[in-house]
């Protein structure tokens, strides 16, 4: 993979990655408040929305930028030869689990933190931090490790070659290279 390929995957999957993740944070505490074992209102009902807020803002650049460098380096190692046409769904679908693997040692920490200070919110994003390592040490951290792989990887394996699916066939179509905002599209299809 070229460095300006490296760095364009690395910016654009992070920015994509925390856009995404604040927009939606209120609804993201809300769901995970109705899930609270203390009930909708005991956990916070709608007053402090945004806590944990500082949790998604730090993990989710980085998270998603791994994500799409780990796919994008894996796509282009494994696209190599003269099998690569007949063999990229495959490719597309290894590169998405394998970005998955990668993005969730970040992601998973991120959530843990946020999630509970979403359930309690009288206490900060540094605090819950801070008592999670206290009460389990950095394994607490990573809680739930292994589920939240094996929940975002079929996702992977269906979007992600749809997603190079889409933008081949609309790239063939025009004759030329997607935009940005063609491939946003793609990928919200996906």
């Amino acid at each position: 993979m070229e460095k300006q390929a490296f760095i364009a995957s690395l910016t654009a999957g992070g920015c994509a990655g925390m856009c995404v993740d604040l927009a939606l944070f209120p609804l993201d505490t809300m769901k995970t408040r109705l899930q609270s074992q203390q009930g909708f209102y005991k956990a916070g009902g709608f007053r402090g929305i945004y806590a944990g807020v500082p949790s998604a803002a730090i993990g989710s650049f980085p998270n998603a930028a791994a994500f799409f460098v780990t796919y994008d380096c894996t796509k282009s190692l494994l696209g190599r030869g003269q099998d690569a046409a007949r063999m990229a769904p495959v490719n597309h679908m290894l590169a998405a689990s394998l970005g998955e693997v990668v993005a969730c040692l970040i992601r998973v920490p991120t959530e843990v933190v946020k999630q509970r200070t979403q359930a309690s919110p009288s206490s900060t994003t540094y605090q819950m931090l801070l008592a999670t390592l206290r009460e389990e040490g950095v394994r607490g951290l990573y809680r739930g490790y292994r589920s939240t792989v094996l929940r975002e990887i079929p996702f992977s394996l269906v979007q992600f070659p749809l997603w190079e699916h889409l933008k081949t066939l609309w790239s063939e179509r025009q004759g030329h290279a997607l935009y940005s905002w063609q491939a946003a599209v793609c990928g919200a299809l996906a």
